[in-house]
Formats: C-alpha cells, structure tokens, sequence
C-alpha cells in the first residue's frame, strides 16, 4: 500500500470518528432535555407576535329598483263550447230480487176443556134434621153483642145451617140481615158453638149431611 493511500484512511477514520462522536453528544442533548428546552423557547419565540385580523369589507350597495312596466290584463278566453252527447247511455235499472213470502204459522186453538161432571145427586132425605133442646136460649140477653147493645141495633137473622153427620153445625150463610153486622156475626158465631141436631137420615136410616134454616130475632134487653 501507498503512503497516500494510508494518509487518506487515516483521514476518513477521523472524519467517523468526528462523526461518531457528533452524534453521541446530540443523543445525550436530546436525553438530558436539552432538545426540548430549544423546542420550547422556539415555541416562546413564535408566541411572542399577535396577528392582527383585516378590516372587514364595506357592506354592499342595495341594487337599483326595477323600472315601473304596465300592467298588461291577461287576454280573454272563451270556455270551450258545450259539446252534447246525441247518444246517452242507456239507463241501467237495478232489479231487486223479490225476497220469498215469510211463512207464519196460523196459530191453533185448543179445543175448549170438556164440561166438568156434574155433582152426583144428594142422597134422598128420608128423615129431616132436628133441633135439639131449645136453641132461643143462646140468643138472649146474655149473648147479646156489646156494641149491638150500645148502637141501640137490634132486628131478625135469617142463617141457613149445615148441619154435619154427627149433627153438628159445618158451615153458616146470612140469607136476611137484621142490618147490624155485630147481630149478623153473632148469630153465626153460636150457631156454630152451640146449636145442635139429630142429624138427618136417608131411606136406609144411614145420617147424611143436610141443611136447615135458622130464624133468630135479637130484641135488646130491658134495663
């Protein structure tokens, strides 16, 4: 090898070097924040001038009003003329089925419910009933009704008795009122208590029931 060979290879080794060592000291600058101290104070530097806005433009002028044309009326048009339709369409008429007759029945009439039977005939009164002991005593001063007496009423009953099997009185009917209710009442009312038959017998001798007619005049008792 040359000498200049050698001195250029020595040059170029220190030129690495140099290098090399350039680099080491900006990677030591940008640990110990030296490399940001600079980007702040070149941040300080750009902060330190104000931007002033530009003046806003002037406003723009109204445009000029449009000149004054006529008034031109729109023109007339006549309608159309009325064109008629020499054929019209034929009437359509809807026909509505007739609904078929609604069938309601005639009602039936019961035939009317056959006659009762008649009552089957009284047995035959062979013997009539008769009265027993004197039945005028029931009807005297001492069986006159209280408001009777007091009313100043007095006047005849006639009553029809029934007169049972066992002769006693099974039932009581006013023919002729005495006009006073209380003598009306009182006669039925003893009639029924107190008077009594032999009861009445048919042609065997059997007792049947019968009725009898009962006459009674109430006089109000004397003081």
């Amino acid at each position: 090898m040359a000498y200049s060979d050698q001195k250029m290879s020595g040059g170029k080794i220190g030129a690495l070097v140099i290098v090399a060592l350039i680099h080491v000291a900006l990677g030591y600058a940008f640990v110990t924040g030296l490399a940001t101290n600079f980007v702040k104070k070149q941040v300080e530097k750009l902060n330190t001038f104000d931007v002033e806005e530009p003046p806003p433009p002037p406003p723009d002028e109204p445009p000029p009003p449009p000149p004054d044309t006529p008034m031109t009326p729109p023109p007339v048009v006549s309608p159309p003329p009325i064109v008629q339709n020499p054929n019209p369409p034929p009437v359509t008429v809807a026909t509505v089925p007739t609904p078929p007759p609604v069938y309601v029945p005639t009602p039936t009439v019961a035939p009317p419910a056959p006659p009762a039977p008649p009552a089957p005939p009284a047995p035959a009164v062979s013997k009539a009933a008769g009265l027993k002991g004197n039945p005028g005593q029931f009807f005297g001063a001492d069986n006159y009704p209280p408001s009777a007496i007091r009313a100043g009423e007095q006047g005849r009953v006639v009553a029809k008795l029934t007169v049972g099997t066992d002769g006693r009185v099974t039932d009581c009917t006013v023919t002729t009122s005495s006009n006073s209710s209380a003598l009306d009442q009182a006669t039925c009312r003893i009639a029924k208590a107190r008077v009594r038959f032999s009861p009445a017998q048919d042609a065997a001798g059997n007792p049947i029931a019968s009725s009898y007619t009962l006459p009674v005049r109430w006089v109000l008792p004397e003081n």
